[in-house]
């Protein structure tokens, strides 16, 4: 088991308007997840996705696939 913290940062995208969530992408090598959080509430809690199936929501919005 390792004892790395998460290094969160949010995306370059992000405009400051409140709406936007941080995530922990160094962790994928040791434990196989992407922590993701609120980026309003860091002490609040986080949800751990499964690295490939964090990769497979990007994909999915790089490529547009969630517009209604």
């Amino acid at each position: 088991m390792t004892t790395e913290s998460p290094r969160w940062f949010k995306s370059s995208y992000s405009s400051n308007g409140g709406q936007c969530i941080e995530i922990a992408a160094n962790l994928v090598a040791s434990r196989g997840v992407v922590p993701v959080r609120d980026s309003k509430d860091p002490q609040g809690p986080a949800l751990s996705v499964d690295a490939t199936a964090f990769a497979s929501f990007v994909a999915g919005v790089k490529a547009d696939a969630f517009r209604a």
